[in-house]
């Protein structure tokens, strides 16, 4: 309101100035004219300035900003192999001056542009742009001009409660999972299943199903340097023939492990060099995923992250439409459900805590 009539006031003392040869004639003129300003002036700003109520409303809908609880400035070159002893050693050094529990995955979902760049190191995708990568490890995925953020308390508890609601949904006739924040899909993509046979394993000692098996769990594991073992002889392997025929070192992605109705059966949900696996039954009974998709499973889905695998043919999208999905493990023939007819497998126990039983193709 100041502002407004300091203008008019200025704009009557112009007029007087130029004018100067006929202040009588002007002056009521001018009066009247300033006068007329003021409750003009303060009848406008009024409509824009919004009531306490209007104004507590305002200050509800708006995000809570606080500072970071610390700004960590990357002082060298980190390679994808040193990556997961970096970021420890972050939470090592600042989970002492936080009044909450400090974790990678807090760190991670305070800083998702790490996640982009951990995305990015997916082989087909740096094919695409003309970059050949034989050793994924050494690629380069923090840099000195990179700052890592440790979020204040009321941002990590924002954070937590995110994580909490989160979970990973699988459909296995749709060769599909999501990943949810309560109701809310933040990504879908394509999987591979387990085959609908028996084979013998090696590793398992004997003859196993493949199937992958149905129920819900939570991820009680996470390998970020697997051992890579094939199943079928026992032995163990550190290249990957690839679908454009290329070989490479296997890449460093973490693989999560699930239980499953209370039980460990070995069935990992990790990444395949083999895309074109994908929405196929092509598994000894693990749960493949692209290796994109795989660092955003491992980004999101924390231990203790619920997990439900499904074996439902018949589906309706958020859209109302009825999807239908092949029967791929002839269930619905033997006249038994899904959790009865996968209940009896036998499947691969998982016991050491650094072997990955990889797929024959992985």
């Amino acid at each position: 309101m100041h502002t407004n009539i300091q203008t008019k006031y200025h704009f009557s003392k112009k007029i007087l100035v130029s004018f100067s040869g006929q202040p009588a004639m002007l002056l009521p003129v001018l009066l009247a004219m300033w006068l007329f300003a003021v409750p003009s002036a303060c009848k406008s700003n009024n409509k824009t300035e919004p009531s306490a109520k209007e104004a507590a409303e305002i200050v509800a809908i708006q995000p809570v900003q606080e500072p970071p609880l610390a700004k960590i400035p990357v002082t060298k070159n980190i390679t994808l192999d040193g990556f997961f002893s970096f970021m420890d050693g972050i939470v090592r050094q600042n989970d002492t001056i936080s009044s909450y529990k400090l974790s990678e995955n807090l760190v991670l979902r305070a800083n998702p542009w790490i996640l982009d760049t951990l995305v990015n190191t997916d082989y087909y995708y740096q094919m695409s742009l003309g970059n050949f990568v034989f050793r994924q490890p050494k690629l380069i995925v923090l840099k000195p001009s990179d700052t890592i953020l440790i979020p204040g308390p009321a941002t990590a508890a924002m954070l937590l409660e995110k994580m909490a609601k989160t979970s990973l949904d699988l459909n296995i006739p749709a060769f599909e999972m999501r990943i949810l924040e309560g109701d809310s899909v933040l990504f879908t993509f394509p999987v591979r299943v387990g085959k609908n046979q028996k084979k013998h394993l090696e590793l398992a000692g004997g003859t196993v199903d493949l199937r992958t098996r149905t129920g819900v769990g939570e991820i009680i594991r996470v390998n970020r340097n697997p051992l890579f073992l094939d199943p079928v002889t026992g032995k163990r392997f550190r290249f990957t023939k690839r679908d454009d025929h290329q070989t490479t070192y296997m890449p460093l992605i973490p693989w999560l492990e699930p239980s499953i109705n209370g039980m460990r059966y070995g069935q990992m949900i990790h990444p395949t060099t083999n895309p074109r696996t994908l929405g196929r039954a092509a598994s000894n009974g693990c749960i493949g995923v692209g290796e994109a998709d795989g660092w955003r499973v491992y980004y999101f889905a924390p231990l203790g992250t619920k997990v439900v695998i499904r074996y439902a043919v018949q589906t309706i999208n958020p859209s109302g439409d009825t999807l239908y999905f092949d029967d791929i493990y002839r269930l619905r023939k033997k006249g038994k459900t899904a959790v009865v007819a996968l209940a009896g497998a036998g499947f691969l126990q998982q016991t050491a805590t650094n072997i990955c039983r990889c797929d024959t193709m992985f």
